[in-house]
């Protein structure tokens, strides 16, 4: 390190600081923000002091959230958002645009799971179903994003949510474990894309999380969770709430060098 650049950074330690929300004065997109892992990073955002636009296909539980996020005193709004539909995708981000000026930061965590078992047994329709929303669905989002931040911030940051079943065999979900796998290369290339022009892109890998999907997925494989569970070396799943701090920080100013990672948040799992 050059002695100017170690001035440079004595003076940042040395320098007295007020602290602030991780996400201070950002504008925020939140896709799959109705419910688990979207609702609790929708609520932490605003808390962190980013003014949030929450996007699934369910309304209802959209604007619960959104509620909850103002009569704790932050700025949050709703909007539709089919992710496999391309017009659905672009318009919702640009409804962000409108709202707040320009978009900072976008957190894709928007999901389907897939009816579990070996992967012969998945019908084709479920394939094309799955495939449309776990991986055309970030896709077509970084697509808008991308553009949107460029032509409004100039500069920002962008988490896709993935899975530690992508990290490795995943005969359970085989197809999902696929998709997230894909979802995983898309954000590395995006990345080396886009990071020139000052955007980041990562992605976060959720272990076992208490969430409705994982609520299905034990429905239809009964003792999942417990089996999981026992394997985790911390002994637990994760609440959404954890997951939601890990995309915070990543979206945030504080992890200014950090792009193309794929964050894993397991409990351990993977280690």
């Amino acid at each position: 390190m050059s002695r100017a650049a170690g001035r440079r950074l004595d003076g940042m330690n040395n320098t007295s600081v007020t602290a602030t929300g991780l996400l201070d004065d950002k504008v925020a997109f939140v896709t799959g923000a109705g419910r688990g892992i979207g609702a609790a990073a929708a609520r932490l955002f605003a808390r962190e002091g980013a003014r949030v636009v929450l996007a699934a296909r369910t309304q209802a539980q959209l604007k619960t959230v959104t509620e909850e996020i103002r009569a704790a005193g932050g700025t949050a709004d709703h909007v539709p958002c089919d992710l496999a539909d391309a017009d659905s995708v672009r318009a919702a981000v640009d409804r962000a645009v409108e709202l707040y000026g320009r978009l900072d930061v976008a957190f894709n965590n928007g999901a389907t799971i897939q009816p579990p078992g070996p992967m012969d047994q998945l019908p084709e329709a479920e394939f094309d179903r799955i495939s449309a929303v776990n991986l055309r669905g970030p896709w077509l989002a970084m697509k808008a994003e991308v553009a949107a931040i460029r032509a409004t911030a100039g500069r920002g940051a962008i988490v896709n949510n993935s899975s530690v079943g992508s990290l490795a065999a995943n005969p359970e979900l085989p197809v999902y474990g696929a998709l997230k796998r894909a979802v995983n290369s898309l954000t590395g290339s995006a990345a080396v894309t886009y990071g020139r022009e000052g955007i980041r892109v990562n992605a976060i890998a959720p272990g076992l999380t208490l969430t409705e999907m994982v609520d299905e997925w034990e429905r239809d494989s009964p003792g999942i969770i417990d089996r999981l569970t026992a394997q985790n070396p911390l002994g637990r799943a994760a609440g959404p709430e954890e997951i939601a701090e890990a995309a915070a920080w990543l979206l945030s100013d504080r992890a200014s060098y950090v792009t193309g990672v794929i964050l894993q948040v397991d409990g351990g799992a993977r280690a």
